[in-house]
């Protein structure tokens, strides 16, 4: 069962340990191993959540997986986290740390939905726009291709939207159809 505030409490706790001993950015690393692995594997996830498997085999098998790659930190927090029966919040535990990172690093997610793959030119001068308006120096971009947007672009900072797609202009136009409005409000 998703456990939000437990695994915020971990994540913090796994940050101040990791910036206390100067090596925030190798247990970022590893965090960002287990939560990659736990998006793409689901017998990863459901070997955490299983209350048959003993947690000395799971250990065994956490051990197997990351083949000495881990930080001394981060064994040693997986190894608590087993010990305590709470292995099955990893992946949401290292999610929880990832955001926490970012805020901590002042990284902002940029998320770009485009109906087609888009340019490095392009891309770059979205960043430098983001950059210029939001404030932001640190942005990491997410791309994600939907053809069902048509065309233009969806963009999302934060909470902020901007949803400049043709899909979205359609639907405008359809409710003002609806409402036996024949006339196309342009925005």
């Amino acid at each position: 069962m998703p456990n939000p505030r437990l695994a915020s409490r971990y994540a913090k706790s796994l940050i101040d340990l990791s910036i206390e001993k100067g090596q925030l950015e190798e247990v970022y690393a590893d965090m960002q191993w287990f939560h990659s692995v736990s998006k793409s594997n689901r017998d990863f996830v459901n070997l955490l959540k299983s209350p048959v498997i003993p947690g000395d085999k799971k250990l065994k098998v956490l051990d197997a997986l990351t083949e000495n790659r881990m930080n001394k930190i981060t064994t040693g927090f997986t190894t608590l986290l087993v010990k305590k029966g709470r292995e099955s919040n990893l992946p949401e535990i290292a999610s929880a740390f990832i955001s926490q990172y970012k805020e901590h690093k002042k990284i902002h997610t940029l998320k770009l939905t485009t109906a087609t793959p888009i340019t490095n030119e392009l891309r770059n001068a979205i960043i430098a726009q983001v950059k210029q308006t939001g404030g932001f120096e640190n942005i990491e971009i997410e791309e994600k291709v939907d053809k069902n947007i048509i065309g233009g672009f969806v963009l999302q900072v934060g909470d902020k939207l901007v949803d400049a797609s043709i899909a979205y202009d359609l639907k405008a136009i359809a409710k003002q159809f609806e409402n036996n409005d024949f006339i196309y409000k342009i925005r």
